[in-house]
């Protein structure tokens, strides 16, 4: 062991006290930064407290928090002194208290690590787990002892044994040997069974539907994960602004464990509003109003709109609107139908388009992080180029899938996010039939924990299989360039050559890849350096109609708490579709 102190001092105009020292003999690197951590007095220190009643209170507390670190750590011998003006805190009668500190010193003599002579909780399910160094020899720390029982306990309950808990145990330190006899013993209870799931707090939604959305499997074995999985169905809604459910005290005869689920309902009603701006594309703006709970059900209806591409310099404005309702527990507690409206107007550089859908989906929530969507869509859109008219009208069968691990959407630092979808449509009149696929992959991964440093990379794809380039919807074929697939290169610049050089078209293939480093400078702000890349393919993914172009920025980001503000440059570092640097405003991280 390697003995390590720390010792500051100041005048009384810098810091809460003349004097403050922070001594721990013996102890090592990690040890003492535990020790540290756990200070009030340290903590009292930085954030300069002057007050010697806040100080003497923190001195007083300083040998519990100090105590427990150091049990924490499997040191159960230790010697912990603090001195006040050269008294020992705890021999100060609290009536006694000092009205000025001028010096305040703290010393902890660790002692030597305990190790484990009995480590045993028992009795344990054939499937319980229990951490990593409970084993006799191993460091005998505390936390390593709770963390037993409650792996044991866990594991009686995913059994269904709602009421196990902790019941005798014996803990002995031996201080000559330096070794701790660590013994528990559990008392799992009888298995039970769901029983009836009594609903309080609600106003306005039908209680009938609580019961349906949160799907508790009333007369089932009890699993948490079920009980988990209930609150969160009904967490989904976005109707309540908290939810929680409880487990009876009591069993009910035989073998039935009540369930009460405590709900506060949240504002019915919600306006939002968005924007994005972006130096060639222009300003867009979205704004939506929802009503979360429509018919006392848990119905959702949103009305959503958008304006973009304002004074955007390739191409005009698009207008879009769109109106949704949706149903949760349809069918299943996890499967929700949608019905959904919408008409668009969209004044590209190439084509003008008016395009309106209705459809429905239904989704499924397989998993926490696994979701499923199928849907049945009719659109129909009248587009005008340079080669003429046409009108498109195609029925389509979307089917997709989300697979999220993402630990903050807005702002991830780890996980995975996948979105897949195939969606075959036949088309009607001079419309053709085909499939189209898109795919859209992200990883993150941080390093550091103070200041992570994220690396995030994006994978996107799409094809059309099946139909012909004029034949196709021009709303299903693909484009790159724009804040969502290349910066810094212009919106939808890169699609596909046909007829005559001056006559651009999206493509049936399209490649896109996006980097990004992502680093913290302050605890508010951080810095991004990325490049994207985009491939568009006529007929298929590497054919000699397409292009390729590239670009590259470096990007700033505010932290507002609920998402970063994010602000982007960007220029051109391949291809022939632009020219010059583009800046990017808006909320959240870029992918």
């Amino acid at each position: 062991m390697v003995g390590l102190g720390v010792g500051l001092m100041a005048g009384p105009s810098a810091y809460a006290f003349e004097s403050f020292e922070f001594r721990a003999p013996g102890a090592d690197a990690a040890l003492l930064a535990d020790l540290r951590s756990a200070s009030l007095l340290v903590a009292a220190q930085s954030e300069k407290v002057s007050d010697p009643q806040d100080l003497f209170a923190a001195a007083l507390a300083e040998y519990g928090r100090l105590v427990g670190a150091l049990y924490a750590a499997g040191h159960y011998s230790p010697v912990v002194r603090v001195l006040v003006d050269g008294r020992e805190a705890a021999g100060i009668p609290p009536l006694d208290a000092p009205k000025t500190i001028r010096q305040i010193i703290v010393e902890v003599q660790p002692g030597p690590a305990f190790a484990f002579s009995r480590a045993r909780v028992a009795p344990l399910t054939p499937d319980t787990a229990l951490p990593d160094g409970f084993v006799v020899g191993g460091v005998a720390r505390s936390g390593l002892i709770k963390d037993a029982v409650a792996a044991g306990v866990d594991g009686w309950r995913e059994a269904g044994h709602a009421k196990a808990a902790p019941g005798a145990q014996s803990l002995t330190a031996d201080h000559r040997n330096a070794t701790l006899s660590a013994e528990v013993a559990l008392t799992p209870g009888p298995r039970l069974r769901f029983g009836p799931l009594t609903v309080t707090g609600q106003q306005r939604m039908r209680e009938a539907r609580v019961r349906a959305i949160a799907g508790l499997p009333e007369g089932e074995a009890f699993s948490p994960r079920d009980l988990a999985r209930s609150a969160e169905r009904l967490r989904r809604t976005g109707v309540f602004r908290s939810v929680t459910l409880t487990e009876d005290e009591n069993i009910t005869r035989p073998d039935l464990l009540g369930i009460t689920a405590t709900v506060v309902e949240d504002k019915r009603r919600r306006y939002s509003f968005g924007a994005e701006l972006a130096t060639l594309d222009g300003l867009s703006v979205t704004g939506s109003w929802l009503h979360r709970n429509l018919l006392g059900g848990a119905e959702r209806l949103e009305i959503k709109g958008n304006v973009a591409n304002i004074g955007a310099q390739e191409s005009g404005e698009d207008y879009a609107l769109g109106l949704t309702l949706s149903r949760p527990a349809t069918f299943t507690a996890d499967t929700t139908l949608g019905f959904h409206v919408e008409v668009a107007h969209l004044d590209e550089a190439d084509y003008l388009a008016d395009v309106a859908g209705i459809g429905m989906t239904l989704s499924h929530f397989f998993t926490d992080t696994l979701t499923g969507t199928a849907g049945l869509e009719y659109s129909i859109s009248g587009v005008d180029d340079l080669t003429g008219d046409y009108t498109y009208r195609n029925l389509s069968l979307p089917l997709g899938a989300i697979w999220d691990t993402r630990d903050v959407k807005l702002d991830a630092h780890k996980g995975i996010f996948v979105e897949a979808e195939v969606m075959p449509f036949q088309g009607f009149g001079t419309t053709d039939s085909g499939v189209r696929m898109k795919l859209d992959a992200r990883a993150y991964r941080s390093f550091g924990s103070e200041r992570p440093v994220v690396f995030a990379g994006r994978v996107q794809a799409g094809a059309v299989l099946g139909s012909s380039l004029l034949g196709t919807p021009r709303d299903y074929l693909f484009y790159s360039g724009g804040g969502g697939t290349v910066r810094g290169q212009p919106y939808q610049s890169l699609g596909v050559n046909v007829l005559r050089a001056d006559f651009k078209i999206g493509g049936t293939a399209f490649l896109g890849a996006s980097a990004e480093v992502r680093a913290k400078v302050t605890d508010k702000i951080g810095i991004v350096g990325f490049v994207d890349a985009g491939h568009v393919g006529a007929l298929d993914f590497f054919d000699d109609l397409g292009g390729f172009h590239a670009g590259a920025g470096l990007g700033v980001r505010y932290d507002t708490g609920f998402g970063p503000i994010r602000v982007d440059l960007a220029g051109p570092v391949a291809g022939d579709t632009g020219k010059g640097v583009q800046l990017y405003v808006g909320i959240g991280q870029s992918f």
